[in-house]
């Protein structure tokens, strides 16, 4: 294991699900997949 590795801690991701934020990781599996299919998008500045 690198130096690098051993210092990584686990971060909990949030994600907004009927309103609230919730953490990922209490999703069911559907929910958890659904959030895998997400694409991310960049928007320009104007």
């Amino acid at each position: 294991m690198s130096p690098i590795e051993a210092k990584r801690v686990p971060c909990e991701v949030y994600s907004r699900v009927n309103g609230y934020l919730r953490p990922v990781k209490q999703w069911n599996d559907a929910k958890a997949a659904e959030f895998e299919n997400r694409k991310c998008f960049k928007l320009k500045e104007a």
